[in-house]
């Protein structure tokens, strides 16, 4: 799974930034727990500004072979309890979490029958689209459950990952998960995961990959990085070139990374070492994030004469999340935050991210 726990807490390298002397203080299994520990103390969310709409889009839930074949697991993102399964044709379906009889949580104790989940309550069965097909005790099914659900909950698998649509409306996908070829790719390691909760916004985490500046006053970067910035309609990227430190100095390193909607995100390292970041970040309440790093690399390299120094570069891109982690937990949401030259453009990504925010529907009660 993950080699995290064999890491030592110690820096790959000795930037002099600030943040850092929170976290160095710490011991390995410290650094650890403190990743997901929960932040408590922290300001409420409408004190933050942080009780903005979800956005809406593809996120990951789970790593494909965590969910075989006939399992049942329960999930919560989107300030919303969810039931995952997979039924005996492989396929994964999901829906909210509780059963419309007497609402029991279907992801404790629910089972899979043929395709369909089982509730563990009374054993009503439910399609993937949360129609309830048979009742064992009734011959009569209330027309209420005859008909799908509202609120779909459609998923799709790529990258070894299992992904689920968001909407705050059950508006249908509008657009595909995007493959990454290395993923499945047999010269290329396994994942290697590192897991975090991150007590804040999206939002938040997001922008900060277009804040030029951050990058040596955070990061500790030798220089501000060189940014070239392309947008489409779902989807933004940049390449990136800076100084970068390392144990054997200072090297020309290079970032390329990719955004399809909010959720999707790769991040492509180049310079003394090739890696591959599939970034999983999925929102479970308006200030809790779920976050899960998934890095990949050439086989050659990551297990030739190369392996300490594909292992360094690894280790230095979780202590740049440690660091971006002690703000995150906390910081406000500024709509009228102060931008100025030199902080990278801020102001464009957040026209680009408003399109992702949908105000959810609410009933009539006329």
């Amino acid at each position: 799974m993950s080699n995290q726990d064999q890491l030592p807490a110690g820096d790959a390298r000795t930037a002099p930034v600030a943040v850092w002397q929170i976290l160095e203080k710490m011991s390995r299994e410290e650094l650890l727990e403190w990743r997901k520990a929960e932040v408590t103390g922290r300001a409420p969310v409408a004190d933050r500004n942080l009780d903005m709409p979800f956005a809406y889009g593809w996120y990951p839930a789970m790593l494909s072979d965590d969910l075989a074949v006939g399992e049942v697991k329960p999930l919560r993102y989107f300030s919303t309890d969810l039931v995952i399964w997979r039924g005996e044709d492989g396929q994964v379906r999901m829906l909210d979490a509780y059963c419309k009889h007497l609402g029991a949580h279907m992801g404790y104790g629910g089972r899979v029958e043929g395709n369909n989940l089982e509730c563990p309550f009374h054993a009503w069965s439910y399609n993937g689209e949360g129609v309830v097909e048979s009742i064992p005790y009734s011959k009569i099914i209330p027309p209420q459950v005859k008909r799908p659900c509202d609120k779909q909950w459609p998923v799709s698998e790529a990258n070894r990952w299992i992904w689920f649509w968001y909407h705050p409306n059950g508006a249908p996908p509008e657009w595909e998960v995007e493959q990454m070829p290395e993923t499945a790719d047999p010269d290329w390691t396994d994942y290697d995961i590192y897991e975090w909760n991150v007590y804040g916004s999206l939002q938040n985490m997001a922008e900060n990959g277009v804040d030029a500046a951050h990058f040596k006053y955070i990061h500790g970067a030798a220089s501000m990085p060189d940014y070239e910035f392309e947008w489409g309609d779902i989807w933004r990227s940049a390449s990136l070139s800076m100084k970068m430190g390392t144990p054997q100095g200072e090297v020309d390193g290079g970032i390329a990374f990719k955004n399809i909607g909010p959720g999707q995100s790769w991040t492509r390292f180049t310079g003394i070492s090739e890696t591959i970041l599939v970034a999983c970040v999925t929102p479970i309440e308006k200030d809790h994030v779920h976050a899960r790093f998934c890095f990949t690399q050439p086989k050659k390299q990551a297990n030739g004469p190369m392996a300490g120094i594909s292992k360094a570069i690894i280790k230095d891109i979780c202590k740049q999340f440690d660091q971006d982690k002690v703000v995150w937990d906390r910081q406000k949401y500024l709509p009228d935050a102060l931008v100025c030259a030199g902080d990278g453009p801020i102001a464009k990504f957040r026209k680009h991210y408003a399109k992702f925010y949908v105000e959810a529907e609410t009933e009539s009660t006329s």
